[in-house]
């Protein structure tokens, strides 16, 4: 009564770990919109690279075509090298991962990070799909072109 008001508040634990819980919650979906951009990021890398790869090695796939190959062979061909590329780059991120890990531990030893298995396998999988959605559009062109013309490319 003496200070004209209620000076004072009184927060609870459950409230406390509510508010915990929201901002953990905005959080995952920032990272999550992140991890969601560098994944379109790689996938448009791969289909750049594809891409290079398919009119560099154009003599090769004439002279693939010429020797009898299918145009699915050669198909699987390209969208096999764009899903092992994207894999290695899922490993390599992986790897970093571990690393800052590693440094994290070593910095806050007392702070308990450990990587569920399951997410990491569902990443690697979800990078080699990423590798194989960009590698169809460069797989089909590859397949698509014709032994001769492409044999006299240069």
């Amino acid at each position: 009564a003496r200070h004209g008001g209620e000076d004072f508040t009184l927060t609870t634990q459950d409230q406390m770990l509510s508010s915990l819980d929201n901002i953990l919650s905005v959080l995952t979906l920032a990272i999550g919109a992140l991890g969601s951009i560098s994944l379109f990021v790689g996938g448009v890398g791969i289909l750049t690279i594809m891409t290079t790869t398919v009119l560099e090695r154009t003599n090769e796939i004439g002279l693939l075509r010429a020797m009898g190959a299918t145009q699915k062979q050669i198909q699987i061909l390209f969208l096999s090298e764009a899903t092992i590329l994207a894999f290695l780059g899922g490993l390599l991120g992986l790897g970093l991962m571990a690393l800052i890990f590693a440094i994290i531990k070593v910095a806050l030893p007392e702070l308990p990070i450990v990587p569920n298995p399951f997410y990491l396998v569902v990443a690697l999988l979800l990078s080699a799909l990423i590798g194989l959605v960009a590698g169809v559009i460069p797989a089909h062109r590859a397949a698509k072109l014709d032994p001769i013309d492409a044999l006299r490319a240069e």
